[in-house]
């Protein structure tokens, strides 16, 4: 039966596929092979089928090598797209700054006018009082005076009664009753002169009180002024720190201890931004809002400045720019702890250093192969293994992006890859979390 279902495929197939024959001839003799239509009819079906496996296959690696050159396009452009935000916010920064300090370099000039407005009120207060006082003193001198005045007048007019008769005792009567005439004379000519220069006075203060008014307006507007600019200032610093706190965030690092870290090491120009104080000669509760608001906004400047320097110490960048892919990632495999990430790639693909340090080793370490090892700031460290080639030496600075080696498959490998590690004090930490995260920021 397996003879005839064979028999009625070939008869079948014979319309499309005739028997051939393939002739062999030798020094014996001459011998052929027959090909019947369902051999040629299997021969044609495998060729096609290894024929479409070699498409898929080549599909694949084309799609994969198009796909790679596409996001290196993406991450370059969000690169410079983020560089050119980040450096129109430090420019509008810059210039908020510029506008605050200009702002409060009016404001003081303003507190310094109405602070001797303030000294001339007062000094013509205190001359009032003293006008005041002296008339005081002045009417009860006169008034004792009048008295005095008026009692010699009586007494005097006693003694020339008692002693009509006596030209000297009226003599000094008459003399006495001048010199309390003159007096009373004078006293009211000093008291029309006070009392003139008591309404100078309460013009002046008059004066200096419109004067006040007209300051405390323009301190008024003055101080809307620096509510905008402190608003735009506190806008532009909460976008510039946005990104940097979502970097810190997806490397799983402590950011406290990091920038505490970054703080004690620290050694830029300008030194920290010291806090503002402000002068509380006018109104002591607004001056001392504006004071507090002005040293968080420098507080979170220098934060800001604080992120920048720690992302730039950190290993944020891929290593393998060109084409790869990733073989295995960190974690336990085949009942071992896997510290690092691999990446496929074709031999002596470009290695980079992932951020800023010195090669502390650069050479062969067992199971390793070819191996660079960088020390960077912060007490991280990276490692990149089973090199083909070495570009660096020890002791050497490298930067972010500088071609360290090639990739390859010295040591303990089983094909052409890189294995990439992180490391903060010894321990191995996930590389993923750090390319992930910088790719908010490079």
């Amino acid at each position: 039966m397996k003879q005839r279902l064979s028999d009625r495929l070939n008869a079948r197939l014979e319309r499309y596929l005739p028997e051939q024959r393939l002739f062999l001839k030798s020094d014996d003799g001459t011998r052929f092979i027959r090909m019947r239509p369902l051999t040629q009819a299997t021969i044609l079906s495998g060729g096609a089928l290894v024929l479409g496996w070699m498409v898929v296959v080549t599909s694949f690696f084309l799609i994969g090598a198009i796909t790679s050159g596409s996001s290196r396009d993406q991450i370059a452009r969000a690169q410079l797209a983020y560089e050119t935000r980040l450096q129109a916010l430090s420019d509008e920064r810059d210039a908020r700054t510029r506008e605050a300090e200009q702002a409060l370099g009016r404001f003081y000039i303003a507190l310094d006018e109405v602070s001797k407005m303030q000294g001339t009120l007062l000094a013509s207060e205190q001359r009032v009082r003293e006008l005041e006082t002296g008339i005081e003193v002045i009417q009860r001198t006169l008034r004792r005076t009048v008295a005095e005045r008026d009692t010699a007048r009586d007494e005097a007019e006693t003694i020339l009664a008692r002693i009509e008769d006596a030209p000297e005792a009226a003599a000094t009567a008459e003399r006495r009753a001048a010199d309390a005439s003159a007096t009373a004379a004078a006293l009211a000519e000093v008291l029309d002169a006070t009392a003139l220069q008591r309404d100078e006075a309460v013009v002046v203060a008059e004066g200096a009180d419109a004067e006040i008014d007209r300051m405390e307006a323009m301190a008024a507007l003055m101080a809307d002024r620096n509510d905008r600019i402190f608003g735009r200032l506190e806008e532009a610093v909460q976008v510039s720190l946005s990104p940097l706190e979502k970097v810190f965030a997806r490397s799983g690092i402590s950011t406290d201890a990091i920038l505490d870290q970054v703080r004690r090491g620290y050694s830029g120009q300008g030194g920290p931004l010291e806090p503002l104080v402000l002068s509380t000669r006018g109104n002591p509760s607004e001056l001392d809002l504006d004071t507090q608001r002005a040293n968080r906004l420098l507080n979170r400047l220098e934060e800001v400045e604080l992120y920048r320097i720690a992302a730039e110490s950190l290993p944020l960048a891929h290593p393998v720019p060109g084409p790869h892919r990733r073989t295995s990632g960190f974690g336990p495999r085949w009942g071992r702890m896997h510290s690092g990430m691999d990446f496929a790639g074709p031999r002596g693909s470009t290695i980079l250093a992932t951020a800023e340090g010195t090669v502390t080793h650069a050479g062969w370490q067992s199971g390793y192969g070819k191996l660079v090892k960088i020390q960077h700031p912060l007490g991280f460290e990276t490692r990149y293994a089973h090199l083909n080639s070495i570009n660096v030496r020890q002791g050497q600075r490298v930067s972010r992006g500088q071609n360290i080696g090639g990739m390859g498959t010295t040591g303990r490998s089983t094909g052409v890859h890189l294995h990439y590690e992180i490391r903060r004090g010894g321990q191995a930490l996930n590389p993923v979390t750090f390319i992930n995260a910088g790719q908010d920021v490079f």
